[in-house]
Parts: structure tokens; sequence; C-alpha cells
């Protein structure tokens, strides 16, 4: 089997205190619940804010440049994710889907190499 990326993607405005409620958090528990009883879950991470990000660039001369922010300046970042393990891409969207209706976001699925 293939192992996906399925990553939740936040606008930066996004306050999880605003949006987030009981009903959500549950959803999101069931969803996990789901993937774990059907194997196909091997990982699962939520993301600190954005504005907690930081980049690191390294130059030819190898030295190293820290700066806080994220890499990519854009108006949506990944504010969470699961790794699993689907035998095909269908199915990967199968759970995709799932999450984008309990996270109440825009959901990107891609294989790993």
């Amino acid at each position: 089997m293939t192992h996906y990326l399925v990553a939740i993607h936040h606008p930066d405005t996004y306050d999880a205190a605003a949006v987030e409620d009981a009903a959500m958090h549950r959803e999101i528990d069931d969803l996990n619940t789901e993937m774990v009883t059907a194997g196909v879950r091997v990982f699962v991470g939520g993301l600190r804010p954005v504005r907690d990000a930081h980049t690191l660039l390294r130059y030819p001369d190898g030295s190293v440049l820290v700066t806080d922010g994220p890499y990519i300046e854009s108006k949506e970042h990944v504010g969470g994710f699961w790794v699993l393990d689907c035998p095909d891409l269908d199915a990967a969207i199968s759970w995709g889907r799932k999450a984008a209706i309990a996270c109440r976001a825009a959901v990107e699925v891609r294989p790993f190499h």
C-alpha cells in the first residue's frame, strides 16, 4: 500500500477558539477512531498557528539563516495532517472527503514517493 498525506488547510486568520466547537472535535475524534479501526492511520498531527513557524534557509557558503514566520507568505497554511496507508488514490480521497467534512476546511491529498 501507499502512504498518503491528507493535509488540512486553514486561512491565516484561522482562530481555533472561534471556529472549533465540541461537535467539530467529536467529529474529528470519530474520524480518527474510524481510521484506526480501518487500519489506515499511520500518524496524525495538528500544527500550531503559522505565526509560530520558523524558516531555515541554507546559503551557498553553508551558513543557515533562521527567521520567524513561514517560508511561503500566503493566505492559507497547513493546520494539521494525517499520514494514511491506503491501497490507492481513490481510497485516500475518500478519507480526505471525510476529513474535509469533519474539519470544515479544504483538504489536500498527496501520495508520498
